[in-house]
């Protein structure tokens, strides 16, 4: 073999890393298109893309006084005054509905004034009014 077959254009061997490049992964070439953006950097600007919606449509009730359930059980009502997409509250002049000993909701509330829920431990909103607990239909008679 000679000099040419070996070395590639007449000079030193090629070696990883040298004057040609194509080494490692993170080259101009070779590789799987690394650097920024993935395999889908080619797709539409996020300018372009269409927004994600809120799992509900809120805005019919902002300013309006709702009822917020947790996972857990606690429960809390006051006026909406914003959520975003992962469904985060923003309520104010909000009261805890506090709970006796057997883990029924009683007439007891305590004050937290503006808070902030967090989305993923929502488990029921609906307007407070237009509200009230009825028996189960679906309860066998004992």
């Amino acid at each position: 073999m000679s000099e040419r077959g070996r070395g590639g254009r007449g000079g030193a061997p090629s070696q990883r890393g040298g004057p040609r490049g194509g080494g490692g992964r993170g080259g101009n070439s070779g590789g799987r298109g690394g650097g920024r953006g993935g395999h889908n950097s080619s797709e539409r600007p996020a300018s372009e893309r269409p927004k994600k919606e809120a799992i509900l449509d809120l805005t019919k009730y902002i300013d309006t006084k709702i009822r917020v359930k947790f996972a857990g059980g606690r429960e809390v009502f006051g006026v909406l005054k914003g959520f975003d997409q992962l469904m985060n509250l923003v309520m104010d002049d909000v009261h805890e509905a506090l709970r006796d000993a057997d883990g029924n909701v009683g007439e007891k509330t305590r004050n937290l004034g503006l808070v902030v829920l967090r989305g993923t431990a929502l488990t029921v909103i609906n307007p407070a009014d237009g509200f009230e607990s009825i028996e189960n239909p679906f309860a066998q008679a004992e």
